[in-house]
């Protein structure tokens, strides 16, 4: 994650704010980001493929 990314969510926040706020925040950015970047680089599976991955359960 970059600082700037960091930053903005900061400016974002309320003036008065809880650190799990933040820290879930910033999480939540980091897991969207690592899922564009799975989707940049192919590493996804089809809806049909999760569809046949489930009935295994």
């Amino acid at each position: 994650m970059k600082r700037d990314k960091v930053i903005e969510s900061i400016k974002e926040l309320p003036q008065e704010f809880e650190l799990e706020t933040l820290i879930e925040r910033l999480i939540f950015i980091e897991k969207v980001e690592q899922g564009l970047k799975q989707i940049d680089e192919g590493k996804t599976i089809s809806h049909e493929q999760v569809v046949e991955i489930a009935k295994k359960w």
